[in-house]
């Protein structure tokens, strides 16, 4: 009953903590921008977490960056500008969801290459496993082929 509880405990602080990222020091005043500030940093990749949002991060850079986001949204940028903003500066790699352009084509086709790649071995292999037994088989003993003939002729009798 213990480890239940340890457990429960364990699964708890885990699935809090991307709760406790954003802190009551960075949020705005005003609902409306605070409201804004999440919407843009949900989109927005942490670059030390790789593939988590700085709204979801704890790490010190992704604080930086969602105070980054807010000292943009007071300064009057709109939602637009304030990710155009962050991929001026951190590049397209910033984005959760990044362009199709020609540098981010390894990131959006790249796993589907990998898939093609892994059915074309995939089909050599077994395709030369066919040829491999077919050829074993059509390889018998002519002294065992024409006892197999004769036994056939016996049967069919």
């Amino acid at each position: 009953m213990k480890a239940i509880w340890t457990a429960m405990g364990i699964w708890l602080a885990i699935s809090a903590a991307p709760a406790l990222a954003v802190t009551p020091i960075e949020q705005l005043r005003d609902p409306a921008l605070e409201a804004r500030a999440r919407v843009i940093s949900k989109d927005l990749r942490c670059v030390v977490c790789q593939n988590q949002s700085i709204d979801d991060s704890n790490a010190s850079l992704a604080a930086d960056m969602r105070v980054l986001v807010r000292q943009r949204i007071i300064a009057g940028d709109t939602n637009d500008q304030v990710t155009q903003y962050m991929v001026d500066r951190y590049g397209d790699f910033v984005l959760l969801r990044p362009p199709v352009k020609r540098n981010t084509y390894a990131l959006w086709f790249g796993p589907m290459g990998f898939i093609g790649f892994g059915a074309l071995i995939f089909w050599l292999t077994s395709r030369r496993r066919k040829t491999t037994k077919a050829a074993s088989v059509d390889a018998g003993n002519p002294d065992e082929d024409q006892r197999i003939d004769e036994l056939l002729e016996q049967y069919r009798k």
